[in-house]
């Protein structure tokens, strides 16, 4: 079989699967009265189904089946460097325990630490198993090789890290969908280019599921949301890339166009936005004193639709286009520019991105003080002239 029609096929199969299995399941969440009621931070109106997730769930598992088949199908593959058998025994305790605590989670809401436990878990179980492991940076800020304990807690964090920041940008509709499509795109075309059949079938499989749910995720009459349940599958299949391609053996990194030692900060640019809003709002509400995991609307999409008065699909597009940006723009210096200098321009861009929040914050909050003390002032004058 010819590898085009191959990867055709896999992202035909996963979106007619998940184009046929969300509706059904926003269904019978409406007939069983499951869905996510509105609150003060919601956006939808009407009570919204919220497991949207359990299809990604089922066409992964279905399409680990046809994946590690690929050679009973005539699938032209290198052996070598496609080795299903291992990657997904090391998958599927992980998505299995993030599929039950995110189903519990978006039906009866459980504690937060337990859901971090869970998300633990589940990143260790992976990193123990895989047969890969972050060895050495390859020169980024002068690090080479990495001690073995070292590398694995790096793994697990960044993991923990992905999974929890994906499930914190799934706030309005179509973002993390849509951002989810670019960074397995472009982690897809990198296993594509060095030949990791397996890591570039998955990341197939992911945006047609991820095309099918946006179809229902961005629709007035049949709107669904993937919950917890969809957001902690997308992080950790997201994080598991990220893994895998700061572990890339030497001949890999070889094949890339991008200098080894860059692999990080590229890495940081495919993740740039569920990363830079997670690290930002914990900052925010630590200075401000207040819990870092208690909900509220300081994410950047939140502001982007408060301060500009914009809708859920223009604030996606938006970030969605930032991200493509960035992943572009930190690619194609990573070619040639050296470690420290690309570091630098990316520290940069992040004080620049953070500036820029901070900005259109604080001119809110200016604004905010105005009317206030106008309003205090016509009540003063009211008191005055009644008196």
């Amino acid at each position: 079989m010819n590898f085009f029609i191959y990867t055709a096929l896999l992202f035909i199969f996963s979106f007619i699967v998940c184009n046929y299995l969300t509706p059904k399941i926003r269904t019978l969440m409406l007939s069983k009265n499951l869905a996510a009621e509105p609150d003060n931070r919601s956006s939808h109106e009407v009570p919204t189904p919220n497991l949207g997730g359990i299809a990604f769930f089922v066409v992964l598992m279905l399409s680990f089946y046809f994946i590690a088949s690929t050679e009973y199908f005539g699938v032209d593959v290198v052996k070598d460097v496609y080795d299903p058998s291992n990657i997904i025994i090391s998958l599927l305790p992980g998505l299995t325990i993030l599929f039950i605590v995110g189903l519990k989670d978006d039906i009866l809401v459980i504690a937060p630490l337990s859901k971090l436990m869970a998300q633990t878990l589940a990143a260790v179980l992976f990193v123990y198993h895989y047969g890969k492991s972050i060895n050495t940076l390859y020169g980024f800020m002068g690090i080479e090789d990495l001690n073995p304990i070292l590398a694995g807690a790096i793994a697990v964090f960044i993991l923990v890290a992905v999974i929890n920041a994906l499930n914190l940008i799934d706030g309005i509709d179509g973002l993390a969908a849509s951002v989810s499509i670019i960074m397995f795109a472009a982690f897809g075309m990198a296993f594509y280019v060095i030949n990791h059949i397996f890591l570039f079938s998955v990341s197939v499989v992911m945006i047609g599921t991820l095309m099918a749910y946006l179809r229902f995720n961005l629709s007035s009459t049949q709107k669904i949301f993937m919950g917890d349940t969809g957001s902690m599958i997308l992080g950790f299949m997201l994080g598991v890339m990220a893994i895998s391609f700061l572990a890339l053996d030497p001949k890999d990194i070889a094949r890339l166009p991008i200098r080894g030692e860059n692999l990080p900060i590229v890495t940081g640019a495919i993740l740039i936005i569920p990363f830079f809003d997670t690290v930002r709002v914990f900052l925010v509400r630590i200075v401000k004193k207040k819990n870092p995991f208690k909900p509220d609307r300081s994410h950047i999409h939140h502001i982007i639709i408060d301060k500009f008065k914009i809708s859920h699909r223009r604030a996606s597009f938006v970030l969605g286009v930032s991200n493509f940006l960035v992943i572009i723009l930190i690619s194609f210096l990573a070619v040639t520019t050296s470690n420290w200098l690309l570091l630098t321009l990316f520290i940069c861009l992040l004080i620049l991105l953070s500036l820029f929040f901070f900005i259109i914050n604080k001119s809110s909050w200016f604004l905010k003080v105005k009317v206030r003390n106008m309003k205090k002032q016509k009540a003063a004058e009211r008191r005055r002239s009644g008196a």
